[in-house]
């Protein structure tokens, strides 16, 4: 092919691509002034699911962060039999759809579902309730905090550890004054891509907690909601998650991607 044919399509590529992903972004910058976008932030509804969508990613960051460092730990220092699998079931969620998600949630968690029976008799019931929101915000969300935190943990040097072994520090010791001091921008830069999904999560919150407003409808549900009747309250709560997702994004873009290709190795 000639070079200016190549050029030409380079060209008309690159720009396609990026008329796909800019437009909607820009389209939704550009439709509310700035003071049309706090009246509507203002809103009882829109107030509502932020401070729903905020309590629950919070609450799901932190139990991300409990459950998921020993899994890291694990995956970034030891070998064992089964860790393939292991590595495959924590990376599932990333690419199996939310609805199904839902789907699997309430089939294990619901009424009849394996573990329905054993909730019941401690007196929990999952679905259509706040817990549920969390419950499905975790489900999607560890992957990311896992592939950032074991990179981070697996990228330090044993020497470290095998110094601080020697002059007699326990494990639980150089784990929590050596290793995870080092890897701490990873376990940082996880955390904050697990919280980011867990405030954006919709497909698998609403198909396992319903969308039910002052208990389940979190801000992406509300979107949905409020999209046909007030379109413009339903954009401000988009522009809310589109800057979140931008900022984190930017912010910490070399240390999440860096961390899956080095997972990856």
């Amino acid at each position: 092919m000639k070079p200016l044919v190549v050029r030409v399509a380079l060209s008309a590529a690159v720009a396609t691509l990026l008329c796909i992903l800019a437009l909607p972004m820009v389209s939704l910058l550009v439709r509310l002034s700035p003071g049309e976008l706090l009246h509507q932030l203002t809103q009882p509804v829109v107030l509502t699911a932020l401070g729903l969508s905020l309590e629950t990613s919070i609450a799901t960051t932190v139990l991300v962060i409990l459950l998921g460092l020993p899994v890291a730990y694990l995956l970034a220092t030891k070998e064992f039999t089964g860790k393939r699998v292991l590595q495959t079931l924590v990376e599932i969620p990333i690419v199996l759809p939310p609805t199904v998600a839902g789907v699997g949630l309430l089939l294990a968690f619901g009424r009849a579902g394996l573990a329905g029976g054993a909730l019941k008799a401690l007196g929990i019931e999952l679905p259509f309730t706040t817990l549920a929101v969390v419950v499905a915000q975790v489900f999607v969300a560890t992957p990311f905090f896992i592939s950032a935190a074991t990179a981070g943990l697996a990228g330090i040097e044993r020497r470290y550890t095998e110094a601080a072994a020697t002059l007699g520090a326990t494990p639980g010791y150089g784990f929590f004054r050596v290793l995870l001091p080092l890897a701490l921008p990873s376990v940082l830069a996880g955390s904050a891509m697990a919280w980011a999904r867990a405030l954006g999560e919709f497909g698998a919150t609403i198909t396992f907690a319903g969308n039910i407003q002052n208990r389940t409808q979190t801000t992406p549900l509300a979107v949905y909601n409020l999209l046909e009747a007030t379109p413009d309250v339903a954009i401000a709560l988009s522009l809310v998650l589109l800057t979140v997702a931008i900022v984190v994004l930017v912010s910490l873009r070399d240390h999440w991607f860096g961390g899956i290709r080095d997972a990856r190795r």
